[in-house]
C-alpha cells in the first residue's frame, strides 16, 4: 500500500482538485492499493483561526464565516456538511458570548476544514464511481490529552488503524482526515504544526506502508525556497538524516515528527508536485546521499530573547537554569548561543511565546537583577532564523563575508555540535536578500551583480552595450550574473529588477523621474543583492550621491573624475566612510583611460615601495595633438583642427587645452601616495593663449589660426631631434604632507620614453627607490569611449572577483 497524502493548496478550488481526483483515478484504475490523507483546502485553518479571534472580540465575523461556507460547497452541487456548519456557528457562538475561548476549543474549531476536506473528495470520487470510504481519524489517532500539539498513543492508535483496515481493504480508498485527533475521552485534539504530514507518517508506519507520497504545490525538496530565491535547484534524493535536519530547522514542506515514524521503518518519502505529474519530485531514504551543503532553511514568526549579564562570568549551569525555568512554561528554544565568557545569551523562541519566556526569564533570575549579575532581558521581534544544512564551519566565512559586503549582519549564530549545520538570526526584513546571497555564494550557481549605471553618454552607453555583449560568456566561463537593472541619466530612470535589454536605449525614453531614494528603493524592494553603482558623468553634483549610495549597501564605480579632485576634506570623508561600511570604491578610468596605472600604483604603495616621482602624457587628446605636430610640418590650427574633427578633443577644445583635466589627472595620483594637496596646488600651464579664453567656443574655433605663431615658435627653438610634449609631473620630497605638482608643455628627446609616443597614446613613467633611475613604464591607449568604457567594465568585474 502506498499512503497519499495532499495539503491545502492542492485541494483549493479551481485546478487543485480536480488535479487530486485525477492523480487518485488514474492511481485506482492502475491497480494500485492506496490510503488517502488530507489537509484542509486551501486556506481554510488560517481561516478559521481569523474568524475564532473574532469572535472572542466580540467583532462581526458573520460576513466571513459566510465566505468560509461557500468556498467549501461551492459547485458541487448535492455536497452537504450542514452537522460541520452547525457545529461552527455554535462553537462561534459561545465564544463570542463568553469571550474566551480554550486551547480544546480551539481544537474542535479548527478539526472542521479537514473533516470538511476529506468528505468532500469522498463525495465526488463517489460520484464517478469510485469506491471510497470517508474516515475520521479521530476514529484512529487516539492521543494524550494536549490540545493543540497533542502526542499519538501508539499502541492504542495502531490497533485501532489495523482493525480499522481490515474492515475497509481491497478497492476501497479511504479518505482520511489528517492534523485531527482524539484523547482518551474521545475530544477532539489536533497534531500540532505540519499535523496532517504527521497523520500520514503515522499510519504508513502502522500499515508498513510501501511509500509515503506528499503532494505539494512545488516539485519536492529545494536548495531553498523557491518562492524567496529564484535560482533554487531541486533536491533529487536526501537521507532521513539530512530531511530530519531540514524538519528540525524549518523546511515547510517537512516537520521532524513526520521522518521519525517512516525512520522506524525504513518507508521511503517522496515529495510531488500535484500540479506536475511529469516531475519524479524529492526521494527521502535512509540511504545517504553525498556529503555537502543540501539546503537553506527558515524559521519565520520567531523572536530573540537576550540575557545580558557581567556577573555571569565563570557561573555554572545558567543555560541549565533558562531551559527548566521556559520547560516549565512549555516554551521550546530552537536555538541558543553564547560567548565563552556567558556575559550574553541569545535565544529564540516562537513569536507567540516571546513576552511569556521573557517574564518566565525575568522571575527566574530575580535575584541575579539585585545582585546585578544580569541587567537585562530584551525582546527582537521581527527576525527570522536561516539554517545551511551541511555547512561545515571551516567554509562558513564565505556565505558569513559575503553578508556583511551586503550589509547584512546576523544578530546571533550557532552550530551544531558535528559542525556540520550552521544557523543565523537576521532581521525579518533583511530575510530574502540575505537567502538569495548565501545561496549564490555556497551552491555554485552564477553570482548576480546588480548594477546601477548612471549617465549613458559616449562611456556610459558603450559600456551598457559591452555588458549586455559580454554577459551570457561571463555567466559561463566565471559564474558571475551581471544584472543592470537601472540605467538613469539627469532626468530619467529606467528599472528592470531582472535586467534592462538591447532596447533600452528607447526604453530609458519612458522612463521616469528620480531622486536617488528611488534607485535605493528600488534595490531594496526587490531585495537585491551585490550591489554595484556605476558614475558614468562628469558631474559634481552626482558625487554627492556616493555617500548615501555606501551607506545603502553600494560598490563604487567611477570614470568621474570630480570626487577626486574636491576638497581634500571631501576625499577623506569618502574614504572614511567606505572603511565604515566595508565597501569598495574603484575608479582606474580617471588616470589613462584603461590603463592598469592606478592599480599599480595601489599596489606599489601599499607594498611600502617608495614611489618618488611619476610623469607622463596624461591626455590622449593632447598626445595626439603634440606627437602629430611635432612629427609633420603641419600648423598647429589644421592639426588641432584635425583633432577636434576626429572627435578626440571637446567640443570646445579649450576644455582640452586649459589642462585641467590633466590637472585634476596629477591630483588623483597624488592622493594615492596619501599627499594632501588641493586642486589650487597644481601648477598649470595654460596652452590658450589670454586674448583667447574667453568668449564663445564658436568664437574661439574660428580664430585657431592666432595659435599658429606661438606654437611654431616654441617647436623652432628646440633643440634638434627633440619634440614636444604636455606632461604631467609629480615630483618634490613625496614624504612630506605635500608634493610638487606641475602640468607642462616639454621639449624632451624624440629617442625617450615620453619622446616615442605615437598617435593618442598615453604613457606614464613610475619612479621608485627600488627602480633607481628606471622607471615602470605604462603606455597604450589613453583615450576614447570603448577603451575608458572597457576600463570602466574592468572595474566591475574587480569588484565581484573581490565579493
Amino acid at each position: 500500500m502506498k499512503i497519499l497524502k495532499f495539503g491545502g493548496k492542492s485541494l483549493a478550488n479551481g485546478e487543485g482538485i480536480h488535479k487530486v481526483v485525477d492523480i487518485i483515478e488514474d492511481k485506482v484504475n492502475n491497480g494500485e492499493l492506496i490510503t488517502v490523507v488530507l489537509s484542509a483546502r486551501g486556506k481554510s485553518t488560517d481561516q478559521l483561526e481569523e474568524i475564532l479571534n473574532k469572535a472572542v472580540k466580540n467583532e462581526s465575523y458573520q460576513e466571513q464565516l459566510q465566505a468560509f461556507k461557500q468556498y467549501q460547497i461551492n459547485d458541487y452541487g448535492s455536497f452537504k456538511v450542514d452537522e460541520e456548519f452547525e457545529t461552527l456557528d455554535k462553537l462561534f457562538e459561545g465564544v463570542s458570548l463568553l469571550g474566551d475561548y480554550s486551547k480544546r476549543i480551539k481544537d474542535q474549531v479548527l478539526s472542521q476544514g479537514e473533516v470538511i476536506s476529506a468528505k468532500l473528495l469522498t463525495h465526488i470520487l463517489k460520484e464517478k464511481g469510485i469506491k471510497a470510504n470517508f474516515t475520521d481519524s479521530r476514529e484512529l489517532i487516539k492521543t494524550d490529552g494536549k490540545f493543540g500539539e497533542a502526542q499519538p498513543l501508539d499502541k492504542l492508535s495502531k490497533a485501532n488503524v489495523i482493525k480499522h483496515f481490515k474492515k475497509y481493504n481491497g478497492s476501497t480508498v479511504n479518505i482520511v482526515t489528517g492534523f485531527i485527533a482524539s484523547n482518551t475521552n474521545n475530544e477532539t485534539t489536533t497534531l500540532g504544526r505540519n499535523g496532517s504530514n504527521y497523520t500520514a507518517a503515522l499510519l504508513a508506519n502502522y500499515l508498513d506502508a510501501e511509500e509515503l507520497q506528499n503532494f505539494t504545490h512545488v516539485s519536492g525538496i529545494y536548495t531553498a525556497n523557491p518562492d524567496l530565491v529564484s535560482d533554487a535547484k531541486k533536491i533529487e534524493k536526501l537521507s532521513f538524516t539530512e530531511a530530519n535536519e531540514l524538519a528540525y530547522f524549518g523546511a515547510n514542506i517537512l516537520h521532524a515528527k513526520t521522518i521519525i515514524p517512516l525512520i522506524e521503518k525504513n518507508i521511503p518519502l517522496r515529495i510531488l508536485n500535484t500540479f506536475d505529474g511529469h516531475n519524479d519530485g524529492t526521494l527521502i531514504t535512509a540511504e545517504n546521499s553525498n556529503k555537502g551543503i543540501k539546503s537553506l532553511s527558515v524559521l519565520e514568526n520567531v523572536s530573540l530573547i537576550n540575557l545580558e549579564g557581567r556577573g555571569l562570568l565563570g557561573k555554572v549551569g545558567v543555560d541549565a537554569r533558562i531551559f527548566k525555568a521556559l520547560a516549565y512554561k512549555d516554551i521550546s528554544v530552537s536555538i541558543i548561543s553564547q560567548g565563552s565568557s556567558e556575559r550574553g545569551i541569545g535565544l529564540v523562541v516562537t513569536s507567540e511565546k516571546a513576552i511569556e519566556a521573557k517574564k518566565v526569564l525575568e522571575q527566574e533570575f530575580e535575584v541575579d537583577f539585585h545582585k546585578q549579575d544580569v541587567n537585562r532581558i530584551t525582546i527582537i521581534n521581527e527576525v527570522s532564523v536561516i539554517s545551511i544544512i551541511g555547512q561545515d564551519l571551516s567554509t562558513f566565512h564565505k556565505p558569513y563575508n559575503s553578508l556583511i559586503k551586503n550589509q547584512v549582519t546576523p544578530l546571533l549564530f550557532n552550530n551544531t555540535v558535528t559542525g556540520k549545520n550552521v544557523s543565523l538570526v537576521v532581521y525579518k526584513s533583511q530575510l530574502h536578500k540575505a537567502l538569495n546571497v548565501i545561496h549564490g555564494e555556497i551552491f555554485g550557481v552564477a553570482k548576480k551583480i546588480n548594477i546601477a549605471v548612471f549617465g549613458h553618454g559616449l562611456v556610459g552607453g558603450t559600456l551598457i552595450d559591452q555588458i549586455l555583449k559580454s554577459a551570457d560568456d561571463i555567466e559561463k566561463r566565471k559564474k558571475i550574473d551581471l544584472n543592470i537593472f537601472a540605467v538613469a541619466n539627469s532626468k530619467k530612470v529606467l528599472f528592470n529588477k531582472n535586467g534592462v535589454d538591447t532596447n533600452w536605449k528607447t526604453d530609458l525614453k519612458v522612463g521616469n523621474s528620480y531622486g536617488i531614494e528611488d534607485v535605493i528603493k528600488f534595490a531594496d524592494e526587490h531585495h537585491l543583492e551585490n550591489l554595484i553603482a556605476v558614475d558614468n558623468t562628469a558631474s559634481k553634483e552626482f558625487t554627492e550621491n556616493y555617500s548615501i549610495l555606501i551607506e545603502n549597501g553600494f560598490d563604487l564605480v567611477s570614470s568621474n573624475k570630480v570626487a577626486n579632485t574636491l576638497s581634500f576634506d571631501f576625499y577623506k570623508e569618502l574614504r572614511r566612510k567606505l572603511e565604515e561600511f566595508q565597501k569598495q570604491y574603484l575608479y582606474e578610468t580617471n588616470v589613462g583611460a584603461g590603463l592598469p596605472l592606478i592599480d599599480t600604483i595601489k599596489l606599489l604603495h601599499l607594498s611600502g615601495e617608495n614611489i618618488t616621482r611619476i610623469k607622463g602624457v596624461f591626455s590622449g587628446s593632447l598626445s595626439y595633438l603634440f606627437n602629430t605636430f611635432s612629427k609633420e610640418q603641419r600648423l598647429f590650427s589644421k592639426v588641432l583642427q584635425e583633432a577636434i574633427d576626429k572627435g578626440f578633443t571637446e567640443p570646445d577644445p579649450r576644455e582640452d587645452l586649459c589642462g585641467n583635466d590633466v590637472g585634476r589627472k596629477l591630483l588623483i595620483l597624488a592622493r594615492e601616495l596619501d599627499l594632501s594637496n588641493e586642486f589650487v596646488d597644481v601648477n598649470i600651464h595654460n596652452l590658450i593663449p589670454d586674448g583667447l579664453r574667453e568668449g564663445e567656443a564658436d568664437s574661439f574655433l574660428g580664430r585657431l589660426k592666432e595659435l599658429d605663431p606661438v606654437y611654431q615658435k616654441i617647436k623652432e627653438e628646440q633643440k634638434p631631434d627633440h619634440v614636444l610634449r604636455y606632461i604631467g609631473d609629480l615630483h618634490g620630497d613625496l614624504f612630506e604632507e605635500k608634493g610638487i605638482l606641475d602640468v607642462k608643455l616639454v621639449s624632451v628627446p624624440e629617442s625617450s620614453a615620453l619622446g616615442q609616443v605615437k598617435g593618442s597614446d598615453s604613457i606614464f613613467e613610475i619612479y621608485t627607490e627600488s627602480y633607481g633611475d628606471q622607471p615602470i613604464v605604462i603606455q597604450g591607449a589613453g583615450a576614447g569611449a570603448a577603451v575608458t568604457a572597457r576600463g570602466v567594465f574592468g572595474d566591475i568585474l574587480r569588484l565581484t572577483e573581490k565579493r
